[in-house]
């Protein structure tokens, strides 16, 4: 381990060397090597140190830098090294010791400085290499969210993202090269946007307006939310299966039987960071998760094509299960083979001989066995009456 950082990460923003504080500009004059894109080098143009540019993809640059280990290097990186920046990437390499970091001030600083928005109520996100549609579980008329993305082609593709969702009236300000010389801020709507001249870097602060869908931000969503073939854990089971599962911060769920993969999503909805992996056995249903995932800004879901328990081998121990498909002995055999003590199970049955299996299993292992009977009223003649779902009856165990 190191007794003295040979690292030092200093952000940098479009004001080049006018932007950094002393102790930067210390670090970048005993340097002996100063690595950074080619853009954050042009900035500084009057660097006395050997120079290395970072490459492209930016992983390929890590084992470069960490062949310097023994020299004084400083690296550049845009405003805050570890808000949706660089920093992270490379100090999970690092011991402690190995590295020290001089931050600038984030664009999403300077966009809120600029637009007068306070960050703290503004969804803040970098989609430099995310999908667009990871912005969909934030987008409601009245609320607001600054957006970095690659390039000016980036920009058109969100607005029209943002159109075709029904959130064209959506004002759009679209800001480049923050606190340089090239410094440009436009305003438009999502539906209007026709700018093809936006420079790099640029962030966007979106003031979302519309009459499109919004997305509620509790479980239990309509089941017309989710693309599916008749096999889906339906809205009202699905809300307290989800209570059951208990999803909490940083856990993962096995989704086993997903069919439309709406619990596993539903689960991955209630903190961005849970994980889930989802495993169906058909083909089509498993295209169909993967589809209803993007529509729902989730891109944590893991989909294994497969059936349990085969496909469960070698996969990373889950904190809860959901079985909602291919109930059967074996894979719960299976499972309680493999899975860590204190893992929560919770299976939902329909049929007779599933029902029979969960009543063996929950008097053998305890838990909670729960009857869900549940009627919604329709018309009956001229008049209305209750329809009856089929019974659900739901075990809930920790191993």
């Amino acid at each position: 381990m190191a007794d003295t950082p040979w690292l030092t990460i200093i952000g940098l923003n479009e004001d080049g060397a006018d932007g950094l504080s002393a102790a930067a500009k210390t670090a970048l004059h005993e340097a002996e090597l100063v690595t950074g894109a080619p853009r954050h080098l042009a900035l500084l143009p009057n660097l006395r140190s050997a120079v290395m540019p970072w490459p492209v993809p930016f992983d390929a640059g890590i084992a470069r830098l960490l062949d310097q280990r023994g020299r004084r290097v400083a690296m550049l990186v845009s405003g805050d090294p570890f808000w949706f920046g660089a920093g992270t990437a490379v100090t999970r390499h690092l011991a402690p010791t190995e590295w020290v970091a001089h931050p600038a001030p984030s664009t999403f600083g300077l966009t809120a400085a600029r637009l007068g928005w306070p960050i703290d109520d503004t969804i803040c996100l970098g989609l430099h290499a995310a999908p667009l549609t990871r912005l969909r579980p934030h987008i409601a008329p009245g609320r607001r969210a600054l957006v970095l993305v690659r390039d000016g082609e980036a920009v058109g593709a969100l607005a029209r993202y943002l159109d075709e969702l029904g959130f064209g009236a959506s004002a759009c300000h679209v800001l480049e090269a923050l606190g340089g010389p090239r410094e440009r801020i436009r305003e438009t709507t999502a539906a209007a946007f026709d700018y093809d001249d936006v420079a790099h870097p640029v962030a966007v602060g979106i003031a979302f307006a519309g009459d499109g869908s919004v997305l509620p931000c509790v479980s239990g969503l309509a089941d017309s939310w989710f693309e599916h073939d008749g096999q889906i854990t339906k809205r009202p089971v699905r809300a307290l299966t989800l209570s059951a599962l208990a999803p909490r911060p940083g856990e993962t769920l096995w989704d086993i039987g997903a069919g439309s993969g709406s619990i596993g999503i539903e689960w991955l909805r209630s903190h961005s960071s849970t994980q889930a992996t989802a495993f169906e056995a058909h083909p089509a249903r498993a295209d169909r998760i993967r589809g209803n995932a993007a529509a729902l800004g989730v891109d944590r879901l893991r989909v294994i094509e497969g059936r349990a328990p085969d496909a469960l081998e070698g996969q990373p121990a889950p904190d809860a299960v959901f079985i909602g498909g291919g109930l059967s002995d074996a894979v719960l055999n299976a499972l309680w083979s493999m899975l860590p003590t204190s893992t929560r199970l919770v299976a939902n049955a329909v049929t007779l001989e599933s029902e029979a299996l969960l009543a063996a299993w929950h008097a053998s292992k305890g838990g909670t066995l729960l009857r869900i009977e549940l009627s919604e009223a329709a018309p009956l003649g001229t008049r209305r009456g209750w329809r009856a779902s089929y019974p659900v009856v739901q075990w809930s165990v920790v191993l």
